[in-house]
């Protein structure tokens, strides 16, 4: 993978892959405010023309990266995600099985946001 940056689109929610000013991946994300603060990966999308070039797996590491350095949790519900964090546990720490119930809570309570 050559000439990616990462961005973190707090805002919006989403953690973005760019390659020549154009979003070629992202990670859709929120972050829970429960009784422990959370970022929530929901989908993982690439782009057909990119996709197998490790991508998706930047974004994962890089969403944990992010929420280390910030010291909040990952609670994933996306499957990709969820795959990655299995493959990757030196990085990706098993979720509290309570922030994942929250999250999945959360969005029972907000549909149509994902």
């Amino acid at each position: 993978m050559s000439d990616i940056d990462i961005r973190d689109d707090r805002t919006a929610g989403r953690l973005e892959a760019v390659a020549g000013g154009e979003v070629v991946g992202r990670i859709e994300y929120f972050v829970l405010d429960a009784s422990q603060r959370a970022f929530v990966p929901v989908h993982t999308i690439v782009e057909p023309a990119h996709e197998g070039k490790g991508i998706a797996g930047s974004l994962a590491r890089e969403l944990y990266t992010i929420a280390e350095h910030e010291g909040v949790p990952v609670a994933p519900l996306c499957p990709y995600v969820v795959k990655w964090a299995a493959r990757h546990p030196d990085v990706a720490p098993a979720p509290d099985p309570e922030l994942l119930g929250a999250a999945k809570a959360w969005l029972v309570a907000h549909p149509g946001r994902f």
